[in-house]
């Protein structure tokens, strides 16, 4: 490639992305569409001719080859899902408890796009990846689709590290139109994203013309952004789309602006409306629960409702041994996806609403669950739904608890066993990777598994006769199990299936007793005391503890061991430390691992619980927020003395 031909390039490329960016992230066009196209197919045959492309070449945004699989990607910070409301009454509450806790605040509010959360990364001022959120900590890397979507800009002026949170999206006009030119239609804009995003082959998704509307500055090194709406602002000023309706401390306005979104006009399918507290210092303050941020909560619209048939209703067996009725329908779309089942909560609910066979039902869908029957049409279906004496899966006779109905055969029902067993190898508990429900019945029914602790016997050759199970597949998974054995104590207990005790609750006797045994050895009145917990749960913890030891003793005696989760003690004992600036010889992800290994906690922004601040190069607002208030500045080198000491 010549000189000359590479700066004609470079300037093709420039120039038509600033076209693009004119078009797609602002929607005010600058030239007409024949002259962009003009330039495009003159870029295209100087790729041709010389054989390059450049790095930001807009010809990239058509898709590449196809790729094998998604690798996984790791945020630099977590993202949440969002506590939901879905009355103004509950919003209201809401704000109540915001200002009893810390007084008047500064909201925002936003559409709650109904599509696919992305995180675009972005280094020295380009486009390093994109990631779905997966489970918040871990994603898909989606980088090679991303690319496809042409408002994520593929350079910006920021030149530090930034994690940049959208929604990915396909617009209703762009769905309508791909519809009338498809022999396959897709059902709605939003599985349509999705399904486009989760594609191996980026020529599917840019197909689909999908648009990437940004929210949050997830994180960002050597830039200092104490707000939401500061976030916005330099997320336009680097060239992405944004949407933020407006910023008020009026719950009532927010609740005004509600009222008036006509959804039916919009270019785009939304599900609810987002309130979020403006101030990142004020959002430290409150944290998060296990799930949620404490600082917002999205308002759901109404659930989207129709009618169909009930044909019959059958019972499922649970982990418990709590059998739920489950309605089969015939099939009806219902927020673009087919629905063939619904639940019910139990026989009293059959009653209640006066279910039979081949009536007609009213079936709600709402956030995204297995829709529910909300009643029957009167005067529709034929007989009563009888309730089963025996269980359906083992014949044993049922017993009654309340409202519901239980299969006692706790240790010979199938159902029952292969759903503990999924329980305890799950994410969130021992985490043991390829045994899936399926896998699990296999091992039932030919190895004759039925607890836990059974698992750590198989070895691969008791594999060997399964079908389907080759010897690399044999071994990858008694690697997983034999891996599992190293665990964390609250990861421990909730593969347990302790009654009521679940990932977060377990998360807290972790942290409160330090040890198994200190748990297993708590009495009811001990443990009643501890938030969130009570007469009744305190008595199923102390119950399945005294019932299940000889389990847990079998369990532990196949080589389980506990993870330390102790938090370091060292030179930044008791600090609550702030990161600004950037650091030159170490990420800011890195330097907090050492802080917390040393003993510290590290805070996202300078507030009156600050204790210490650590400055790198071009430390802003932060850096003099905490000169004001007097809190104690190092520079990296004290910190590295620190850290070494």
């Amino acid at each position: 490639m010549t000189e000359i031909q590479q700066k004609k390039m470079t300037e093709l490329v420039d120039k038509l992305n600033e076209y693009a960016y004119r078009y797609y992230v602002l929607d005010d066009p600058s030239v007409a569409d024949n002259v962009y196209d003009k330039l495009y197919d003159e870029l295209l045959a100087l790729e041709k001719e010389t054989g390059v492309i450049l790095e930001h070449s807009p010809t990239k945004r058509v898709g590449g080859e196809p790729i094998k699989e998604f690798g996984e990607h790791t945020h630099i910070n977590r993202l949440y899902s969002l506590d939901k409301c879905q009355s103004y009454d509950e919003l209201r509450a809401w704000d109540a408890k915001i200002k009893k806790a810390v007084g008047n605040v500064l909201y925002t509010l936003e559409y709650k796009l109904d599509g696919l959360t992305l995180v675009v990364t972005y280094e020295n001022g380009k486009m390093l990846g994109a990631a779905t959120r997966g489970n918040g900590v871990t994603g898909e890397d989606v980088t090679a689709q991303a690319r496809t979507i042409r408002s994520v800009p593929a350079a910006i002026p920021f030149k530090g590290t930034v994690e940049a949170k959208g929604e990915c999206i396909m617009r209703r006009s762009a769905f309508r139109k791909y519809n009338e030119l498809t022999d396959e239609p897709l059902k709605n804009p939003r599985n349509a994203a999705a399904g486009a995003i989760r594609n191996l082959d980026p020529k599917v998704t840019a197909s689909r013309k999908l648009d990437l509307v940004f929210y949050d500055v997830n994180y960002i090194d050597g830039e200092n952004i104490d707000t939401q709406s500061d976030g916005v602002k330099w997320l336009k000023n680097n060239k992405f789309k944004t949407e933020m309706l407006c910023t008020t401390s009026d719950i009532e306005q927010i609740i005004e602006k509600i009222s008036s979104v006509d959804r039916d006009a919009l270019d785009f399918d939304i599900d609810g409306m987002v309130i979020k507290i403006d101030d990142y210092s004020v959002r430290e303050r409150l944290g998060f629960t296990d799930k949620f941020p404490r600082w917002a909560i999205a308002y759901k619209f109404e659930a989207e409702e129709t009618t169909t048939v009930l044909k019959d209703v059958i019972w499922q067996v649970g982990r418990t041994g709590k059998l739920t009725p489950l309605a089969v329908l015939e099939p009806v779309v219902l927020c673009g996806a087919t629905v063939r089942r619904a639940t019910l909560n139990n026989y009293a609910d059959i009653v209640r609403k006066k279910i039979a066979k081949n009536c007609t039902v009213f079936i709600r869908r709402s956030n995204d669950v297995i829709p529910e029957i909300l009643s029957s049409v009167e005067g529709t279906g034929e007989g009563e739904i009888a309730l089963p004496e025996t269980c359906p899966a083992c014949g044993s006779p049922l017993v009654s608890r309340g409202a519901h109905i239980f299969c006692p055969n706790t240790d010979g029902c199938k159902p029952q066993i292969v759903a503990r067993l999924s329980h305890f190898v799950s994410k969130g508990c021992m985490d043991i990777d390829g045994l899936s429900e399926k896998t699990l019945e296999l091992f039932f029914d030919k190895l004759g598994i039925t607890e836990a602790y059974e698992l750590y016997d198989i070895k691969p050759e008791d594999l060997a006769s399964l079908d389907s199970f080759k010897e690399k597949k044999s071994e990858k998974i008694c690697n997983a199990i034999a891996k599992s054995k190293s665990v964390k104590l609250a990861a421990f207990i909730n593969a347990l299936g302790v009654p009521n005790v679940g990932k977060k609750l377990a998360d807290d006797l972790a942290e409160i007793y330090g040890n198994l045994d200190a748990l297993m050895s708590a009495n009811k009145e001990e443990l009643a005391a501890i938030d969130d917990i009570g007469d009744i749960v305190a008595s199923d913890i102390c119950g399945y503890f005294a019932n299940r030891r000889d389990f847990i003793d079998k369990l532990l005696s196949k080589g389980i061991t506990f993870i330390s989760t102790a938090k370091g003690s060292g030179n930044f004992d008791g600090e609550k430390v702030v990161l600004t600036g950037t650091l030159s010889s170490m990420t800011r992800s890195k330097a907090s691992e050492l802080i917390e290994a040393g003993g510290g906690k590290v805070q996202s922004s300078v507030t009156g619980e600050t204790t210490l601040v650590i400055a790198g190069e071009n430390a802003g607002s932060k850096l003099d927020k905490a000169k004001a208030a007097g809190i104690k500045i190092i520079d990296e080198s004290e910190f590295l003395s620190l850290v070494n000491a």
